[in-house]
């Protein structure tokens, strides 16, 4: 397959960055999501990125202008799907919310289109039915600032099709990524299968009262070499992610910390809009948090 017209759905964390990614390496780009002022939200933060690539890969003004010729912007999903041969979905991480758009996709999208879920957590066999293509359907998981961690992880589930499989590994090596090829299904994929057992801990810890954001961050730091903490972590991931993620496990096992720590994330952070470095305030504030100040560790 030639992909060459490539729909991204949802325009949040991860969604603008595979978008510019993609644009930045000569495709045609249409940027999808629910509303003119969400995709409005979405220009403001191309221009950000665009200093990003401008300092992390020498990107010139050439460069970045050519990226923002490719890129488009469509709130109508059948206008936005209309010439794709590739989409990928970057929704909320909600079950309930993937299903319900992906049987509007599988009304309006041409034959053609391959799509490809960029879930962090899901496995792509709970909506391959969805689609109405299983045989075209594939995860494609991005690590967050995907210009500079350039994982490109594809994952197959049973029904995927051989070609589809290696078309989407190459069109990830053709966007700049590291194509990691998956070949049984598994939540969270390889980096997440090690990154989700860490910050849930984290959180864990802080919730029970063990210690505090700084002192969990600052031991991890010290102890490994790391240049963030998990709640550093958590702030780049996003919160909200962090919270779904949390949400999910706390009704499937009810336990009391994970609901306890879902009712903390949504009082402190989601209701007053701190989601992290997207909106300059989670655990931190931005742009220069704490877990940076040369003394955090002493």
């Amino acid at each position: 397959m030639n992909f060459k017209n490539i729909t991204i759905a949802g325009s949040g964390v991860l969604g603008y960055q595979i978008a510019f990614q993609t644009a930045y390496h000569g495709f045609n780009v249409t940027v999808y999501d629910i509303n003119d002022e969400v995709l409005e939200k979405a220009r403001g933060k191309f221009a950000g990125l665009s200093e990003a690539y401008r300092q992390d890969l020498g990107a010139t003004q050439e460069q970045l202008d050519a990226t923002f010729k490719k890129i488009s912007y469509s709130s109508d999903l059948a206008e936005a799907v209309k010439a794709a041969d590739l989409l990928i979905e970057a929704v909320p991480e909600d079950p309930a919310i993937k299903k319900e758009f992906y049987h509007k996709l599988a009304e309006t999208a041409p034959e053609k289109t391959v799509f490809a879920t960029n879930s962090s957590t899901l496995l792509p066999s709970q909506f391959a039915e969805d689609t109405g293509r299983p045989e075209k359907f594939v995860a494609l998981h991005f690590a967050n600032e995907i210009w500079k961690h350039n994982t490109g992880e594809v994952m197959r589930h049973p029904g995927t099709s051989q070609e589809v499989f290696d078309s989407v590994i190459a069109f990830a090596k053709a966007i700049g990524m590291v194509a990691l090829p998956i070949q049984k299904e598994q939540p969270g994929y390889i980096v997440n299968s090690l990154l989700v057992p860490l910050l849930g801990a984290a959180v864990n810890l802080w919730i029970d009262e063990v210690s505090d954001i700084e002192t969990i961050d600052k031991t991890w730091m010290v102890a490994t070499g790391a240049p963030a903490g998990p709640f550093g972590i958590l702030d780049v991931v996003g919160i909200a992610t962090a919270y779904n993620i949390n949400k999910m496990e706390a009704e499937e096992t009810q336990d009391p910390l994970k609901i306890k720590a879902v009712e903390k994330l949504k009082k402190d952070y989601i209701d007053k809009g701190k989601l992290g470095v997207l909106t300059g305030e989670g655990f931190y504030k931005y742009p220069n948090p704490k877990y940076r100040d040369k003394d955090f560790l002493k």
